[in-house]
């Protein structure tokens, strides 16, 4: 059976590239980055390394980058130590209410404890107003969170434009870019962000090691109190073997972007038309511009079926796709992202995301177009909403008509 893997938004294989670069620490080169002697100091050159090469493909000082373990460590980060290091400024937040959980969560969390936080709300096709951002901030305003991109629809959002208004008005600027790192330009600088956060796993390292940029002079509470490792920024012991690997990742992804990038957007593109002309009554959930996408990100909802059974089914082929974010995976709820969007629920719970990887291939597009028009249908005919399509008086197939 053929394997066609179409959910590289959740997590990536590993490079053959960075797997090399990760073994020697996981045999002779098994010293503590922290120890003087002999063995410390081998792994430590490494670490280093590692920080500059994080540091190339975001376009910031070497000394700005910690280590984390994960994405989700830097977003909770940057938002707890913020909120601790600037109590005596304020303790309003502004975010969107399509973050990762990662900010979402860490943003109620943080409203427990005594912080305001505002939701941006977007469009039905996922996109924020910045009139609505600048009409948000007060005087007790002290950090503003908003993603690179979009986990599920793969929307880009104004960074640059963010960040000017940031900067306008003083106010710490956070964003999570995990999904956005290594598939379009990353560059703190011109973006004009306080912290960002990446994740590994995203980009061809192994799960468990990410990084946070934090500008230098930002005051910042760490998360994680022991050590003095990461300049006193987080402590614990290194992981280098991770490191290494996050680090040589970073190189790979700075190296192959714009081919990549090329190379996963003439695949989105094409099984986004395959999908339109061959399947009727489907909503794409996202920018109708693909430019405003990820190149590789395809979220689309099939009227009349159940996500996971479309899943199901594909699975059957061998073909592994996504009905939203892996980190809300079996929930029964819809997605809080096409929730924000006005995505009517049932259509909310028939969408697919399919994320592209540069190891995907041609083939394996033609191979879905053909499988999934068939799958769909044999669904939809097992639908009672599909039978009763021509009932004048029921709401939810009204709605799904006009699709």
């Amino acid at each position: 059976m053929k394997q066609i893997y179409l959910d590289n938004n959740a997590t990536t294989p590993v490079h053959p590239e960075v797997l090399e670069a990760m073994l020697p620490f996981y045999r002779d080169q098994f010293g503590n980055p922290s120890s003087v002697h002999w063995a410390g100091r081998a792994v430590s050159g490494a670490v280093e390394k590692a920080r500059e090469q994080v540091a190339a493909l975001i376009n910031c000082s070497p000394a700005e980058v910690v280590f984390t373990s994960c994405g989700s460590e830097g977003d909770n980060m940057a938002l707890k130590g913020t909120v601790d290091a600037l109590r005596d400024k304020g303790n309003h937040i502004i975010t969107t209410k399509v973050e990762h959980p990662a900010v979402l969560e860490t943003c109620k969390y943080l409203e427990r404890t005594g912080c305001e936080v505002t939701y941006l709300s977007v469009d039905q096709d996922g996109m924020l107003d910045l009139a609505e951002l600048e009409a948000a901030i007060t005087e007790r305003t002290i950090l503003i969170s908003v993603m690179w991109g979009n986990n599920e629809t793969g929307n880009i959002f104004p960074i640059e434009e963010i960040g000017q208004i940031a900067r306008k008005y003083k106010i710490r600027f956070h964003t999570d870019a995990v999904q956005a790192v290594g598939k379009v330009p990353v560059d703190v600088k011109k973006a004009g962000v306080d912290m960002l956060v990446l994740s590994g796993h995203k980009i061809g390292a192994p799960k468990g090691v990410g990084a946070i940029y934090i500008k230098r002079g930002t005051r910042m509470t760490p998360l994680l109190h022991g050590g003095h490792q990461e300049r006193n920024r987080r402590a614990g012991t290194h992981n280098v073997a991770g490191i290494v690997a996050l680090g040589k990742a970073c190189e790979i992804a700075g190296r192959d972007l714009e081919k990549n990038a090329a190379h996963m957007r003439r695949l989105r593109d094409k099984l986004e038309a395959g999908i339109k002309a061959a399947i009727p009554q489907i909503k794409l959930n996202g920018h109708p511009d693909p430019d405003k996408r990820l190149p590789n990100t395809l979220n689309v909802s099939f009227a009349y079926i159940e996500g996971e059974s479309l899943l199901l089914n594909l699975d059957m082929y061998g073909i592994a796709a996504s009905s939203g974010s892996a980190c809300t995976s079996g929930s029964l709820e819809p997605s809080h992202v096409l929730g924000a969007m006005c995505v009517e629920v049932t259509l909310a719970h028939s969408s697919t995301r399919f994320s592209l990887g540069p190891q995907n291939t041609e083939e394996e597009i033609d191979f879905v177009l053909d499988v999934l028009p068939k799958t769909v249908q044999r669904l939809r005919e097992m639908s009672p909403l599909y039978n009763c399509r021509n009932e004048e008086q029921c709401e939810t197939c009204e709605t799904i008509r006009r699709l």
